[in-house]
């Protein structure tokens, strides 16, 4: 298989703003997969600087991957996988573009759906939260929920100097909506027991990794606190990191773009049922093919926050992903994406 790879730029309808901070402007790594016969599979990576990542980094890291891949067997996707990973331990979004890849040549070759290689249920998707970024004044705040307040979950993100107030203001203008909420790490133990009336008041129902990763001991107080469900998400990368949190959250958050793969990311979903806890995916800032890529195995999850190519207003792609709060899965094979005509 030959490796492609070109970054694709996109912006956002609104300057996406969480508690570490935020832009316009995102840079992703769309990927092809082209087999000895010219059949292509695709995926994409969605880099954070969180986890030491960016589009540039992507690049380089596929560079290093394409040699591995050029005389591979692209049915073999779990030997691939563990070769990827052995050669580039912490490039997780830059591995999940290439397993997103095989997994979209192997459906279109079988002539199916993603779901359907994995025995799924469409009519199982769950329904997805929309987000709401950080917003510098009352006035944008409110105008933003207003475009957003006929979906059925909102998520507020969290971790500015007026957080009560945000709830407060989202409430208002979204008074039917389910609300959950993520602080991105900004929080420390006792600033988030102090918002815990002000979650219960506005009806907020999940908690989101209100403290940093490796605070498992104050995220424990809080969840011990709250009578509303904690999900970790920063604190929980891959499947080794599940056992550790039994008892300490309620649930864990998996993305692709941490785990490093599809294969990974259902191996979280396993663990994470066998410890008894809620399962999300969320993602980054996305188009439509990174989004596909998730959606395939929503049918598995509790929760979905799969709205990354929502956020955007010059999406590339089409296809599989986010309609109206609703995960949605079709009959087109392979991850069901297309470029915009």
């Amino acid at each position: 298989m030959q490796l492609h790879a070109e970054i694709v730029t996109v912006h956002t309808k609104h300057p996406f703003i969480i508690a570490r901070g935020g832009r316009s402007e995102y840079r992703v790594v769309w990927v092809r997969l082209v087999d000895r016969d010219g059949a292509e599979g695709w995926g994409e990576a969605s880099p954070s600087s969180f986890y030491g990542e960016t589009a540039d980094s992507v690049m380089v890291a596929l560079q290093r991957l394409a040699p591995l891949l050029e005389h591979a067997d692209a049915w073999s996707i779990e030997a691939i996988e563990r070769e990827l990973e052995r050669a580039l331990r912490w490039n997780a979004s830059a591995r999940c573009a290439v397993s997103a890849a095989l997994h979209d040549l192997m459906g279109k070759r079988l002539g199916v759906p993603v779901w359907k290689l994995w025995g799924l249920d469409a009519k199982a998707a769950p329904l997805s939260s929309f987000t709401i970024g950080i917003a510098p004044d009352e006035t944008t705040l409110r105008s933003r929920v207003r475009e957003a307040a006929h979906l059925p979950i909102l998520k507020i993100k969290l971790g500015s100097s007026w957080d009560r107030d945000v709830l407060r203001i989202v409430r208002e203008e979204a008074p039917k909506a389910i609300l959950r909420v993520d602080a991105n790490c900004a929080w420390t133990a006792k600033q988030a027991l102090g918002m815990l009336d002000t979650l219960n008041a506005v009806g907020v129902d999940m908690l989101e990794q209100p403290l940093p990763p490796d605070d498992l001991a104050g995220l424990k107080f809080v969840r011990d606190r709250a009578n509303i469900p904690v999900v970790a998400d920063e604190s929980c990368l891959v499947a080794s990191d599940i056992p550790k949190l039994e008892g300490i959250v309620d649930g864990v958050n998996i993305k692709l773009a941490k785990c490093g793969s599809l294969r990974e990311a259902l191996r979280m979903i396993a663990v994470a049922r066998a410890h008894g806890m809620r399962v999300m995916c969320g993602c980054m800032i996305e188009t439509t093919l990174g989004i596909a890529a998730a959606a395939h195995f929503s049918p598995l999850l509790d929760d979905a926050d799969l709205d990354g190519a929502a956020l955007l207003a010059d999406d590339p792609f089409v296809g599989t992903g986010f309609v109206e709060g609703q995960v949605v899965l079709t009959e087109h094979v392979g991850l069901g994406v297309s470029t915009k005509p």
